[in-house]
C-alpha cells in the first residue's frame, strides 16, 4: 500500500472522524461508528477511494 493521504488531509480526517464519533455518542446512535472510517484512513495514510481516480495528497519527493 502506497501512502496517498498527505498531512493536511490526514489532520482533517482525524478531526472529521472524531466529530462524527462524538455526534454518534451524543445522539446515542450507532451511525457514529462511521467516524472510524476517516480515522483509519488517516492512521494508515491510505484511502482506497483515491485509487480509481489516481489522486494523492502526499507531497512529491524531488530527489
Amino acid at each position: 500500500m502506497k501512502a496517498n493521504v498527505g498531512s493536511i488531509d490526514r489532520t482533517l480526517r482525524y478531526l472529521t472522524g472524531l466529530a462524527i464519533l462524538g455526534a454518534g455518542f451524543y445522539f446515542k446512535s450507532w451511525w457514529g461508528l462511521v467516524g472510524l472510517v476517516p480515522i483509519l484512513t488517516a492512521t494508515f495514510r491510505f484511502c482506497p477511494a483515491y485509487l480509481p481516480f489516481g489522486l494523492s495528497t502526499c507531497s512529491k519527493d524531488k530527489s
